[in-house]
């Protein structure tokens, strides 16, 4: 948004960014590695202390309260795209026909294709649905360089009736396919990384300030008049908002911009009624299967550990097609037993769950918000990641995989996990002793696995027993740090729609959002390139605008 807004030397552009830079030539390594692993671990760029409920219900005792679960967000220039996954995923077409459905007019797949074309620099496939001069390369790893464990998914994929398909942002029917990702030269470009360049960074018209976050936003009766930085007034003829779905639907409500009642109960002014700034939060509901990789299967050279993407369909007659995608993952962790565990993750597409909220439970601005994905309060979610669940189970009792990986079990993103997944010297020196346990004879890794590594039951009893299966998926289920939708765009009349579908604030004057919080409906995939394709379409508009 600042590069293209500061394209036209008549506009005076501030970027501002809570934390640190990352300026050409020096981007810290963390970032760079094709392998995220590490970069979202990496306190220096993330929101440390973002604390989020998941679903509503898992195996809690009756009355209690979902555990509250980190969800690592980027504090750093170029936000999540420098810390994120890479993954360059479009979704399908008719996502941004549902959009449209939902009441953001002019936000097709007619309407958007163009914009996709422009942010993209595609390293290996041309024509009308791929741009190959825009300030993101687009790259896939060739399948000739999988790793052994992708390569037999490949194969027990395409038996299992899910082809192979070379173009996951041109083909949208079911199948398997090479991920698209956001990198070259194998290290990651970040939004950061592709839009401030040193030339655009030059420009007289543009100031980057970081270690900057904004307090509040000034007004003068219903227009945003400019921000507050560390007690410093900035004044501003426009303020857009990209702070992403779980900041900016706070920043508004702390504004006074939100649901009246909810305001006044904690006692902040009203300025404008927005009931659906807040509501609506989602994200895409994900369980995985993990396995162990001999060592023929994994990762060799290659720093890409997800080369391997699908999508595919549970019930086409309830259900849009390609209501599913799962992605193989050749390291599980950026440790040594990581490196000898993969896993197959799976997702919603199209949940049905759209009760997720960011809700703020005090005036205090120390205080955070209350974020709540809610993310199985559909039933219907929940049957479809068992049916989904089911079906890539089975993928891995496949012939075909039986020698590329052993020991499948169900597996969840615990605390457990997370806190073995911190980097540390201890954690470094503990993961190379078990790493010893998993690679001995058969019978110790069994054992080490159900004893040290799973949190339940085996893959065998989830497929016998739904009501087991059942009990896990709602306990395992996890979000994919696609947080959308929390403050969505649609028709002027819709009153649970805050913006316009140019991105203006309902009531309020010279405000602006630009980030997946507008989104009306979640994508079907990672939502990173959606995010920058909303981006330049709302910045063309505005430029449009003069």
């Amino acid at each position: 948004m600042a590069s293209r807004l500061s394209e036209r030397s008549a506009n005076t552009v501030l970027l501002l960014e809570a934390g640190p830079d990352t300026p050409p030539g020096k981007e810290p390594a963390t970032i760079l590695d094709s392998y995220p692993g590490s970069a979202y671990l990496d306190a220096r760029f993330v929101w440390t202390d973002r604390r989020v409920t998941v679903a509503p219900r898992g195996n809690n005792p009756p009355g209690a309260s979902p555990p509250l679960r980190r969800y690592e967000q980027g504090r750093v220039l170029g936000g999540s795209s420098a810390i994120n996954g890479q993954m360059a995923n479009r979704g399908v077409p008719w996502d941004y026909e549902e959009w449209v459905r939902r009441g953001a007019a002019g936000w097709g797949w007619d309407d958007v294709l163009p914009f996709f074309r422009k942010l993209e620099n595609d390293q290996d496939f041309s024509g009308s649905l791929h741009g190959n001069d825009g300030p993101l390369p687009i790259r896939r790893v060739p399948v000739d360089r999988w790793p052994g464990q992708a390569k037999a998914f490949s194969a027990a994929l395409t038996e299992a009736g899910l082809p192979f398909l070379a173009d996951q942002n041109g083909q949208f029917e079911d199948g398997h396919y090479p991920t698209t990702i956001s990198n070259i030269d194998d290290h990651r470009v970040s939004v950061a990384m592709a839009w401030l360049t040193p030339a655009v960074r030059a420009r007289k018209n543009l100031t980057i300030r970081t270690d900057a976050t904004v307090e509040s936003l000034l007004f003068d009766g219903a227009r945003v008049t400019g921000v507050r930085v560390r007690g410093e007034d900035i004044a501003g003829n426009t303020v857009i908002l990209c702070a992403g779905a779980l900041f900016t639907p706070e920043i508004l409500l702390r504004a006074g911009i939100g649901p009246a009642a909810d305001l006044r109960e904690i006692g902040i002014d009203v300025r404008a009624d927005q009931p659906g700034v807040g509501r609506g939060l989602s994200d895409h509901p994900s369980v995985a299967i993990a396995s162990f990789l001999p060592p023929a299967s994994r990762l060799r050279g290659e720093r890409r550990h997800i080369t391997l993407g699908l999508r595919f369909s549970t019930d086409a007659a309830r259900y849009p097609a390609g209501d599913m995608t799962g992605i193989v993952s050749t390291k599980a962790a950026w440790h040594a037993v990581g490196e000898r565990l993969g896993t197959l993750a799976i997702w919603i597409n199209r949940p049905m769950s759209e009760d997720g909220r960011v809700r703020l439970v005090s005036a205090d601005p120390a205080a955070p918000a209350s974020v709540d994905f809610s993310l199985l309060s559909d039933s219907r979610d929940v049957e479809r990641l068992m049916a989904g669940f089911r079906r890539m189970a089975a993928v891995h009792m496949s012939p075909l995989m039986a020698d590329a990986i052993s020991d499948p079990f169900p597996a969840s993103y615990s605390e457990k996990v997370r806190q073995i997944g911190t980097i540390n010297l201890k954690n470094r020196i503990l993961t190379r002793i078990a790493a010893l346990f998993l690679d001995g004879p058969a019978w110790m890794r069994r054992q080490f696995l159900e004893r040290a590594v799973m949190e339940g039951d085996t893959l065998a009893t989830l497929m016998t027993d739904d009501a087991k299966l059942e009990a896990f998926i709602r306990s395992a289920v996890a979000g994919v740090w696609h947080a959308t939708c929390s403050c969505r765009m649609g028709a002027p009349d819709d009153r649970m729609a805050p913006l316009l579908p140019d991105g203006r604030v309902k009531g309020i004057a010279g405000l602006r959002v630009a980030d997946a919080s507008a989104f009306p409906s979640i994508t079907g995939g990672n939502t990173n390139i959606p995010t920058i394709m909303l981006a330049e379409k709302m910045a063309q508009t505005i430029l449009d605008e003069g």
